[in-house]
């Protein structure tokens, strides 16, 4: 980039090559300003269509990723401030974090409607919004980045970030980071639109957006920059690591300029390990917070699926069910005001210590059961700060028990809430390695890492056999969006028959007359299906090629496109299977 000084010397030394070409030429000094001025726009045109047309230069690439950085983290920043006022507004208090306690002194039928209001508001919003209903969160992104070159929906997301700030603000029990990062995604699509990027330019782009988002959140760079690679491409490729990183430093700064520089949690003891010998323990936590963060999970999906049999049966408007999930979050939040929100307060109280063996137990079993109806009810919002909650209060219970039943060979209660925390995270979000990360940036304590490694270990190697992966894979696989097995699986959904076939006219298609006998005999395809439903034809009969018809109606005889051949299936395939692997390995 040029310095001021040098532009300032650069435009002195245009203008001086100008006043000697009039001087030679005869023409007015004016008129070959002006020529220049024109000739500048077409440079700047024809650099623009370049831009477009063959994508960014990797000195370009990273300066898009620093202003996706800079506007991924800004919107972050306001969404959370956004919370924060909402809450303030609502609630009365001068102090977000501490809303559970403050909400404890207010009139029973206050925190009952507060959330009934915000769910009805928010299912009015997804009603007039969404063709579903449906929150998109992290999940989302992730089908974005594996199936649609790095997009997501834009409108639909934009109406998501709005209910889950709703959400959020009126006692819904989730966490900011999942409508956070979407929000992100729809900033890199709008600028994967603009410049017409390829698929590697709008992944990278995306996690981009992602790492700054999470970065901004939680004032975590380094967890936000693994969080996109570990979670979102799914990958570590060296080509996305720099600018990632870059957007990622960006999205913290942002957050350091409004919040400073300090951590969401403060612990008031320093932990370490007692002895090595302590080490047993915490492989028996990361056992039990698998089993929890599966229970999590488990609870969720069983809601959805309630929520979805209630709604058929009953015809409920789809707009109402929001508010439903809000009555029952407000009654619980009557007797149990700890629900409320993210959590982190009470979060804070495990962390340091601060509750009791039967609290934590309380705690753990509302907060899963508050987190069901949520997001059951189709309010929004993110599950990682919820599993942060849940596993701190687990690792408090389970710290409790160990510290008094060993008193002589433990450390303190609070580093198995330490690890707890991390170790159902990591396994709600299938990504232990930013997850370790992100819990000690949360916290400040990097003296701890040993215990927090194995208990991460442990519940993500349990969890993963128990759910398709992760909370969020699982969710797509529910959508029989299948990631979870890998590139393998999930790019034959991206290529449609349509596109590889052989058209009857052209050399080497199928016999006519063939194709007429497999579609007597019920083997053929529509043109808009796609290699998903192909190569189980392929692998059960063995068959040369597939017809593809399309079938008229009653009065209507179907339509013989082309064939489908085995071989070009599994060329195209391929192709793919190198590109993603070319892509992973760049």
């Amino acid at each position: 980039m040029l310095t001021l000084m040098e532009a300032v010397r650069s435009f002195d030394l245009y203008v001086a090559e100008r006043l000697a070409e009039s001087r030679v030429m005869g023409k007015p000094l004016k008129v070959l300003l002006r020529q220049g001025v024109t000739d500048a726009r077409d440079t700047c045109h024809s650099a623009w269509t370049i831009l477009k047309a063959h994508g960014p230069t990797h000195v370009q690439f990273w300066f898009i990723a620093l202003a996706i950085g800079i506007a991924a983290g800004t919107a972050a920043v306001l969404f959370r401030l956004g919370i924060y006022a909402i809450q303030t507004t609502v609630y009365g208090t001068d102090d977000v974090l501490t809303l559970h306690s403050f909400a404890a002194g207010l009139a029973w039928y206050q925190i009952l409607v507060i959330p009934i209001c915000g769910g009805l508001i928010v299912g009015v919003i997804l009603h007039r919004f969404t063709d579903d209903g449906r929150v998109r969160s992290v999940a989302d992104v992730i089908e974005g980045a594996a199936l649609s070159e790095g997009r997501v929906e834009v409108r639909r997301g934009l109406a998501s970030a709005l209910a889950s700030m709703i959400t959020l603000s009126t006692g819904g029990s989730t966490g900011r980071e999942g409508p956070v990062v979407h929000l992100a995604a729809v900033i890199s699509t709008g600028v994967c639109r603009w410049i017409n990027a390829s698929g590697i330019t709008g992944r990278d782009l995306l996690g981009c957006a992602v790492a700054a988002a999470v970065s901004a959140s939680f004032n975590a760079p380094i967890a936000g920059a693994l969080f996109a690679l570990e979670v979102v491409l799914r990958h570590f490729a060296v080509h996305a690591f720099a600018p990632i990183v870059i957007a990622s430093a960006a999205g913290t700064v942002i957050n350091r300029l409004v919040f400073g520089d300090v951590t969401e949690f403060t612990l008031t003891v320093q932990n370490a390990l007692a002895f090595y010998v302590e080490l047993p323990a915490f492989l028996i936590l990361g056992f039990v917070c698998g089993l929890v963060a599966v229970a999590l999970m488990k609870a969720i999906f069983w809601a959805d699926d309630f929520g979805n049999y209630v709604q058929e049966e009953t015809g409920i408007p789809r707009y109402l069910r929001p508010a439903i999930a809000g009555a029952l979050l407000g009654g619980l939040a009557i007797w149990w005001p700890h629900i409320i929100g993210v959590g982190y307060e009470t979060t804070s109280a495990a962390l340091t210590g601060a509750l009791l063996w039967h609290e934590a137990i309380v705690f753990v079993i509302l907060k899963v059961v508050a987190v069901a109806i949520t997001m059951g009810g189709r309010m929004g919002g993110g599950v990682f700060s919820p599993s942060l909650m849940v596993g701190a209060l687990t690792g408090l219970a389970f710290g409790i028990i160990a510290t008094s039943a060993f008193p002589t060979v433990s450390g303190g209660s609070t580093l198995y809430a330490l690890a707890g925390m991390g170790a159902v995270a990591a396994a709600v979000l299938g990504a232990p390695i930013s997850t370790t990360l992100i819990v000690f940036e949360l916290t400040g304590d990097w003296q701890t890492g040993l215990a927090v490694m194995v208990a991460v270990s442990i519940s993500t190697a349990l969890s993963s056999r128990l759910v398709d992966r992760s909370f969020f894979l699982t969710q797509l696989e529910r959508r029989n969006v299948h990631l979870a097995a890998g590139p393998q699986a999930y790019l034959l959904a991206t290529f449609k028959v349509s596109s590889i076939m052989r058209k009857m006219d052209v050399p080497g298609a199928a016999d006519e007359e063939e194709c007429w006998r497999l579609v007597r005999e019920g083997l053929y395809l529509d043109g808009n299906a796609t290699l998903e439903q192909a190569m189980p034809i392929f692998e059960r009969g063995s068959p040369r090629f597939i017809p593809i018809v399309t079938l008229g109606g009653e009065d209507s005889p179907p339509v013989l496109w082309g064939a489908l051949f085995q071989v070009d299936a599994l060329r195209a395939m391929n192709r793919a299977l190198a590109a993603t692997a070319a892509e992973e390995h760049s």
